[in-house]
């Protein structure tokens, strides 16, 4: 006898009361939650709220070959709070809209539901409300995260300056990189389907491939050490394609060494494994959701040595423009070459 539940079985409202029980509030600013026609939120005073939303459509920012539905729940509300990270902001809600195919079971959304609540524990945000609906085609999950920043304080991404450090949380290239493993091993199954896909080797690069984390951390360390950024934005399409989001925006060049860039030793086994140059994959590779932000110079000495932040360079005029100096100092433009949506 199956224990696989149709979700036509129960229907909408059957699966959103079977969601609605796992959903427990934690914010002091939801008034109320999922079960009415909208969510009532309270900011307290002095408080401005931040918006963001991110669409996962499977296909494109996934794979259920190879992705586990309870990964893909935390990641999809990672990628979210990592937003509202870049601007400096404390994540408090978020709104979960699903488009599932038929062919999903009622244990399968459940499965994906318990991602998003683990998820929700660790970035103490609640689940608010959302919906569900059928999909012909496949599953899309479409997060809306909201937060609140001290009125006047959020970060945007227009705010640096000539001179201000740039910095990286964390290291890079290591999500591209697990997803060239499960690229990989997958089409060694599609060969051969009594294949055994050989994963074990690279528990590092398929963790920050299949579920990431918002540095939410390092928002609060540097609340704790006295430093504002200048601008943020979190590292979702690879390093350059940020680095020329901030330049733009803030009207200023910038200068990234080579030498200075973060990688794991895992990321760079898998990359020379895979005949891969780890400079390319730190900054295209994309998905690795650490922060890039500027700080002034005068706040060097107090994130000097931050285990978790490196200076990877400075920002300077805007008609030097936004180059790589390799270790031979020789200067290399910065291009975007990350994911593009609209390219075909």
């Amino acid at each position: 006898m199956s224990d696989v539940t149709p979700l036509d079985k129960v229907g909408e409202f059957g699966l959103i009361r079977r969601i609605q029980e796992t959903v427990h509030l934690q914010q002091p600013s939801t008034i109320l939650g999922i079960g009415d026609d909208a969510a009532i939120l309270a900011p307290p005073a002095g408080q401005e709220v931040v918006i963001s939303t991110d669409l996962l459509v499977e296909g494109v920012h996934f794979d259920l070959t190879f992705c586990p539905l309870k990964h893909l729940g935390y990641k999809a509300v990672a990628v979210n709070v990592s937003d509202v990270a870049a601007m400096n902001a404390l994540p408090t809600q978020i709104v979960v809209a699903l488009s599932v195919p038929s062919r999903f079971s009622v244990e399968a959304v459940e499965e994906l539901y318990e991602g998003i609540r683990l998820a929700c524990e660790a970035y103490n945000v609640d689940v608010v409300g959302g919906d569900t609906t059928g999909s012909r085609s496949g599953l899309t999950i479409g997060i809306t995260a909201l937060g609140l920043a001290e009125a006047g304080k959020a970060v945007r991404r227009s705010g640096a300056g000539p001179n201000d450090l740039l910095c990286v949380t964390g290291d890079l290239g290591g999500a591209y990189l697990g997803l060239q493993v499960l690229e990989r091993e997958k089409q060694a199954w599609q060969a051969d389907p009594e294949t055994q896909p050989e994963l074990g080797k690279y528990p590092y690069v398929l963790q920050r491939q299949l579920r990431p984390e918002a540095r939410m951390d390092v928002v609060h360390e540097l609340r704790d050490l006295g430093v504002v950024p200048t601008s943020m934005i979190d590292i979702s399409d690879g390093l350059a394609s940020e680095v020329l989001h901030l330049c733009a925006a803030s009207g200023t060049g910038a200068r990234v060494f080579t030498e200075n860039l973060p990688i794991a030793n895992p990321t760079l086994e898998v990359a020379e494994e895979f005949n891969l140059d780890p400079i390319m994959c730190m900054l295209n590779g994309g998905e690795d959701y650490e922060l890039l932000f500027t700080v002034p110079l005068s706040a060097h000495d107090k994130i000097k040595n931050h285990p978790d932040i490196t200076i990877i360079g400075h920002m300077v005029d805007k008609s030097e423009g936004a180059n790589l100096i390799t270790k031979a100092g020789q200067p290399i433009p910065l291009r975007a070459q990350g994911f593009n949506h609209f390219d075909h």
